[in-house]
């Protein structure tokens, strides 16, 4: 039997484990990976459910989640705003006890009437992103949603500047004005054309066909609620190749008898490479307790690849854990291309 997760007090582990804030360059408000949900069916068989997971970014993490249904979750990210984010999706979380309510709070819409609530709870994604255009929010509506929201940020015992909160309402007040159409934003840089919209990732699916967003089932949603309802995804600030995060995480997991069975690092590792700091983060993750049948899913965008399906710009690999450290301790890993390409897909 795995460990059972402590108790943990949110806001005063979030500030334990973060580090320094630094700066990218995107709102990075949604995933760009429309890729995100192919590893779903080899995770199923590779990683078995309740150990500890890792990411970062914003709520693609809660797909992976409600897939590997682990006891707890912490969320790295190098910009303070990601932090933000996540409590704005655990107010969300908070206020709701279905999709429904979740997705009328997130978009600021006309709550369901009692049949539409209980024709949704059985149905899928399509059903969902039809709902969410069937409900538009008016202005009224929409600034009472923020206020009503950011209160229950407020109450997570969080500390928040002005700034802080500001950008609570930017995130809050972008999901309601663009919808299901809003996409990842870059700053300095041009869009690609490639980045899918919130409701394009909405009813994406797996390689098997599947719709698994956190949102496409009740089942998952409640998987994630779960966690958010005691407090067990945990948003922290920090580099994951600094000092202060990962080793941070890597000490309470070690102090409370716990071990990660999934890191999703995104295409982090790309960045870390020329800024001369992925010798830091392997160290990082090396220090991580793991178990056997930990994976880590990355992503690698605009490379072909035998796991890359056609017509995706991203694609989503998995390697296990102890295969990254064992390539990370022989000292093969000396660029991204070396990386990837080394990579021994998990069977």
């Amino acid at each position: 039997m795995r460990p059972a997760a402590p108790a943990v007090a949110y806001a005063d582990l979030i500030a334990e484990l973060s580090g320094e804030a630094g700066y990218f360059d995107t709102d990075n408000l949604i995933s760009n990976e429309a890729s995100y949900l192919h590893v779903l069916p080899a995770l199923d068989t590779l990683v078995a459910p309740g150990g500890v997971y890792l990411g970062v970014g914003p709520d693609q993490n809660f797909s992976y989640i409600a897939a590997l249904r682990p006891s707890l979750a912490f969320i790295v990210d190098i910009r303070r705003d990601n932090v933000l984010q996540h409590l704005f999706f655990r107010a969300l979380f908070l206020r709701s006890s279905t999709r429904a309510e979740y997705v009328t709070w997130l978009f600021g819409l006309t709550p369901p009437d009692p049949a539409e609530a209980r024709a949704l709870s059985g149905a899928g994604a399509e059903a969902v992103a039809a709902f969410v255009r069937a409900h538009p929010t008016t202005p009224a509506r929409g600034a009472a949603a923020v206020d009503s929201v950011l209160a229950t940020v407020r109450s997570l015992g969080v500390r928040l500047s002005e700034r802080d909160e500001e950008f609570v309402r930017f995130v809050h007040r972008s999901f309601i004005d663009a919808g299901l159409d809003l996409r990842f934003t870059s700053h300095g840089r041009r869009a690609s054309p490639f980045y899918p919209s919130y409701g394009e990732l909405l009813v994406e699916r797996d390689r098997s066909g599947a719709q698994r967003n956190y949102l496409a089932s009740e089942e998952a949603f409640r998987v994630v609620d779960a966690l958010q309802d005691r407090g067990a995804i945990v948003p922290v600030v920090g580099d994951l190749a600094g000092p202060r995060a990962l080793p941070a995480i890597a000490a309470f997991l070690r102090e409370h008898g716990l071990a990660v069975s999934a890191f999703y690092v995104s295409n982090v590792e790309f960045y870390l490479f020329p800024a001369g700091t992925f010798g830091a983060y392997g160290a990082n993750v090396a220090g991580l307790p793991r178990n056997a049948d930990a994976v880590l899913i990355r992503s690698v965008f605009r490379r072909p690849h035998p796991e890359t399906v056609p017509g995706y710009a991203s694609t989503q690999l998995l390697e296990r854990l102890d295969d990254f450290v064992a390539r990370f301790e022989a000292g093969t890993l000396t660029s991204y291309r070396a990386l990837i390409d080394g990579a021994r897909p998990p069977r």
